[in-house]
């Protein structure tokens, strides 16, 4: 017989209440507040979405000061 596998995103869920835990994985009880579970995650991922596009458009940023940087630098050193 093989050993089960545990999830590394089981492992927060152990820590924080291992009972919890052991009543969802071993005895297959569910938690009675699902339609909440479901709504945390649904805005865990628009959250997510949200911070991922907020890292994109701030790498833009950076690469558009530093081109005009190097316009500038430029400019300076033909003006030379």
């Amino acid at each position: 017989m093989s050993d089960p596998v545990i999830r590394a995103s089981e492992i927060p869920e152990y820590v924080f209440c291992r009972r919890a835990w052991w009543l969802r994985r071993v005895a297959g009880r569910s938690g009675r507040n699902v339609q909440q579970l479901t709504a945390g995650i649904a805005f865990h991922e628009a959250h997510g979405r949200i911070v991922d596009q907020a890292r994109k458009t701030r790498m833009m940023a950076y690469v558009l000061v530093a081109l005009a940087v190097a316009v500038i630098v430029y400019g300076i050193l033909q003006a030379v």
